[in-house]
């Protein structure tokens, strides 16, 4: 009986035994699925740093050039900028210079013409000089008043000579030394504002009123400069300084006229230059659209 039993037990083990080799083999190529599945997720992963990794690059490379280009702008604004004040400069020193040498110029004229207006007074002297008696025995010398010689010239005027006075002038202004410059300027004008270098001196006279911060003041007189000597050379100048400064009194309006009439008027002139360099910066046209005030007196 216990030879059966075994028998039976192990006929059932075998039975139940069958059904789990399926199932195991199943089980083994879902392991090698998800097996595989989590190399080609961890494939993917990598993959995904790698290039993750390449982009950072990509960025940081693009945001240093970008940074690069920035600073390379930045640069050149710098040295764009600072080119254009030294041309500003140069051209405030051209236009100094010129004037420096324009003054020295008319200077020398003024001489010239003094000289030769003396040489034609003493010429007329010399052919008015009548024919006076000689004392016999007096050495040749013509017979005057009382026997002396001739009558003793008049006094001379207080005034210092032109050319002195418009001289220091002149040099106190350079200097600095506005205050003084202007009272030898007015005094020149006062004694001799008919002279060639009468224009030069109401010039500076404005002149002085406009660097000391007087702009109203500094307006009338570059109008004396444009009214009463519209021939000198100082016109271009005084209509420039005029346009500057009633820009500083907030008067645009007529700042821009008085600025667009310059270009009109003098346009290859180193004033002109100036006006069209402040007109740019104002964000204005060159063209003037009215006559100015001053320019319709005149």
């Amino acid at each position: 009986m216990r030879t059966p039993r075994i028998l039976l037990f192990l006929g059932l083990l075998v039975v139940a035994a069958q059904p789990a080799f399926p199932v195991a083999k199943e089980i083994i190529q879902l392991q090698t699925q998800v097996q595989q599945l989590q190399d080609q997720m961890t494939q993917m992963r990598q993959s995904f740093d790698e290039r993750m990794g390449v982009m950072r690059n990509l960025i940081e490379q693009s945001t240093d050039n970008v940074n690069r280009i920035n600073s390379t702008i930045n640069d050149l604004n710098k040295s764009l900028q600072t080119q254009h004040n030294d041309v500003a400069t140069r051209n405030d020193q051209l236009s100094g210079q010129v004037q420096a040498l324009t003054d020295s110029l008319d200077e020398l004229k003024g001489r010239l013409a003094r000289i030769s207006k003396q040489l034609e007074d003493l010429q007329a002297q010399q052919q008015n000089i009548p024919q006076q008696n000689i004392i016999p025995g007096g050495g040749g010398q013509p017979a005057g008043p009382g026997g002396g010689g001739a009558a003793p010239a008049p006094a001379a005027s207080q005034a210092p000579p032109p050319d002195v006075l418009y001289n220091n002038g002149l040099r106190d202004y350079n200097a600095g030394k506005m205050d003084l410059a202007s009272n030898e300027f007015a005094d020149y004008l006062k004694y001799y504002g008919t002279t060639d270098l009468a224009g030069n001196a109401q010039f500076y006279v404005a002149d002085i009123a406009f660097r000391q911060g007087n702009y109203a003041q500094a307006v009338k007189e570059y109008d004396r400069v444009l009214e009463q000597y519209p021939g000198g050379n100082k016109t271009s100048a005084a209509q420039l300084k005029k346009g500057l400064a009633l820009i500083q009194l907030g008067q645009k309006d007529a700042g821009v006229r008085e600025l667009q009439s310059l270009i009109q008027r003098y346009p290859k002139s180193i004033e002109a230059a100036t006006a069209r360099d402040q007109l740019r910066k104002m964000g204005v046209g060159t063209t003037a659209t009215s006559k100015p005030i001053a320019a319709r007196r005149r």
